[in-house]
């Protein structure tokens, strides 16, 4: 692309990532905009508990020690940084990244944006008699944190007085990438196909490595993973963008790879809300446009709703997680009786000292494929090396103190070959729930500070729009008339999952169009409810994507409550779309030749004739 384009660097994806994605991009990613995304949907809670205890702590220091070492080279290439690590407290995260800069001998403009922050509104929240957006819930008693989801305007806004640095609370992952490209071509804020454009290029952008190979469902093709790449987004005026990386580092970028990161935590793709546009996903296409260079367009817009999401957190009792490991012969039953037995004792010492029974509790033998429950094979059973995961909820810490200290013992006691107590006893930690609600827009006020100035950015009204019919997927007539054999899921796809909440989505985008008829009649809700029933799912929804071959699937209710909240070894879902690839999809003889001569699933155990035994 030419040089009247932006390019903007994803330099991280979490709280936790690698603090060399600054570095990389600064240095080699020849960028104009560099954004971090650092805030799941519990970091909040996690920085409020922390500026509780000092309250000039609240934000993500990891920041600031990303882009400290390359502070000269972003002022030297005059590259603008855009970041939602101010968390619970951006004002104080601007102030130390003010002096950092400071001590460098560096100065820089450095504006906040406020506004997301709710709590101070507590009482007027009851008032409302708020529910939860999901389960109809009731708004809890005390609450953690509440923070609205801002957009991309008050970082426009920023930009537009000058900002060299943005710092945010809480907005859309997206957000800090729409907002620069608002800034950089001038677009309205009712050029509804371009914000959607913008908006999946945030998306795409907002976990770092996920689009440039990481976590790929075809791994063993990505090279380079000690020195992978970080995401580049080439954006044209027009909308249209290509994915790339620096030359010379680590990953790989094809439209699987970009696809599987597009699918990651959806919903409708239809129906993709963010405060400032809805995004209609289903026309996206992904073409190469070069090695590790592919280009993004179709994404099409339409007015965003009159309402923001609320993501508010609590705190509900206590939590101890604690593993141990077993070796030797008949390891996971040993494992399972220890488990067993382990939860017996402490149930009786907390009934002599009348703390009553845990509200929930967990045995895992990891290495039997434990997530798997009825699907797993059962070879499984006789692994000769297990991990054994205990977990539970009390109300009461002490109880979980009582359960933590009767772990160890069973060293002595209980199955020969049990050791691996590398963490020790375990600890206990507060359990924090997600309690996500709707408030009107109005009723937000995004602040940006600025030299001494604060400059409100309010939300214009929005316009009445239809509803869209959400984005079922159909499957032709005939298809399952003559199947002659059966493949695994990962002969003819590629999938990614991840959480919203207490929901889990699992994107597959099929390898070839001609495969897609077929997916979708082996994938069918019901057959995934079965699949997945030892989650607990309540029910699954099934959407398409036809610019991409793509089917997105909702579970919901299958997290165990999700992010902390969860006693599981996957509270968020990511294991959930590699556990899929292993179901079996009937497709005619030829179509499995097919996939047998591009390489995926070629083993005898993978490509068996439909009415051969399982």
């Amino acid at each position: 692309m030419a040089r009247d384009t932006v390019r903007i660097g994803g330099a991280a994806g979490f709280w936790g990532d690698s603090l060399d994605g600054a570095r990389q991009l600064v240095l080699h990613g020849d960028v104009d905009v560099l954004v971090f995304d650092y805030l799941a949907e519990v970091t909040i809670s996690l920085l409020a508990r922390m500026r509780a205890r000092k309250p000039a702590a609240g934000y993500v220091t990891d920041f600031i020690d990303a882009i400290a070492p390359v502070l000269g080279d972003i002022k030297q290439r005059g590259i603008r940084v855009i970041s939602n690590a101010g968390g619970i407290n951006p004002q104080a995260a601007a102030a130390a990244l003010g002096e950092r800069a400071r001590s460098l001998g560096l100065a820089f403009k450095i504006a906040v944006v406020t506004g997301d922050d709710l709590m101070p509104r507590a009482d007027e929240l009851r008032r409302h008699r708020i529910k939860e957006m999901f389960t109809g819930a009731d708004l809890p008693p005390r609450l953690l944190s509440a923070n609205a989801y801002l957009g991309a305007r008050p970082i426009a806004a920023a930009l537009d007085r000058g900002a060299d640095i943005v710092i945010t609370g809480r907005c859309v992952d997206s957000a800090v990438t729409l907002g620069a490209l608002v800034h950089r071509f001038g677009w309205r804020w009712s050029d509804w196909d371009r914000l959607a454009q913008g908006s999946v290029a945030g998306h795409l952008l907002e976990c770092s490595t996920q689009v440039t190979g990481g976590i790929a469902t075809d791994w063993a093709d990505v090279p380079g993973w000690d020195d992978m790449g970080l995401p580049i987004a080439e954006c044209s005026s027009d909308g249209t963008f290509i994915i790339t990386k620096p030359q010379g580092t680590g990953g790989l970028i094809t439209p699987l790879t970009v696809g599987e990161q597009l699918l990651y935590e959806i919903g409708d793709p239809a129906a993709y809300v963010l405060p400032d546009v809805q995004c209609d996903l289903r026309q996206i296409r992904l073409t190469q446009r070069g090695a590790d260079c592919v280009e993004v367009r179709g994404a099409r817009g339409r007015p965003p709703t009159a309402d923001l999401k609320v993501s508010a957190t609590y705190a509900d009792g206590y939590r101890a997680i604690g593993t141990v490991t077993l070796a030797g012969r008949d390891a996971a039953p040993k494992a399972r009786r220890a488990g067993a037995a382990i939860f017996k004792r402490a149930r009786r010492l907390l009934a002599a000292r009348q703390l009553g029974d845990f509200t929930e509790t967990s045995i895992e033998v990891l290495g039997t494929e434990a997530v798997y429950g009825a699907s797993a094979r059962a070879q499984a059973a006789a692994a000769r090396e297990v991990v054994l995961k205990l977990a539970a909820t009390h109300p009461d810490a002490g109880a979980l103190e009582i359960f933590a200290r009767e772990i160890i013992p069973a060293a002595s006691s209980m199955a020969q070959g049990l050791t691996g107590f590398f963490a020790g006893r375990p600890g206990v930690q507060p359990v924090v729930r997600l309690f996500s609600f709707l408030w009107p827009k109005r009723d937000v006020q995004p602040l940006v500070s600025m030299a001494g100035e604060d400059t409100p950015v309010p939300f214009d009204p929005v316009p009445a729009v239809a509803a869209l019919p959400v984005s079922l997927t159909v499957v032709p007539a005939g298809i399952l008339s003559e199947p002659a054999a059966c493949v695994p899921l990962v002969a003819l796809a590629v999938g990614r999952s991840g959480d919203k909440g207490n929901m889990a989505n699992i994107g597959i985008i099929a390898r070839r169009a001609e495969y897609l008829p077929w997916i979708k009649a082996a994938l069918t809700s019901e057959r995934l409810m079965a699949w997945f029933a030892q989650t607990g799912v309540t029910h699954v929804e099934r959407f398409d994507l036809p610019g991409m071959h793509a089917i997105n699937f909702l579970l919901h209710e299958a997290l165990g409550g999700g992010g902390m909240a969860s006693l599981r070894i996957d509270p968020q879902g990511k294991a959930f779309a590699q556990m899929l690839m292993d179901i079996e999809v009937a497709v005619p003889a030829a179509l499995a030749d097919a996939a047998r001569a591009a390489g995926y699933g070629a083993g005898s155990r993978d490509i068996r004739a439909a009415d051969a035994p399982s």
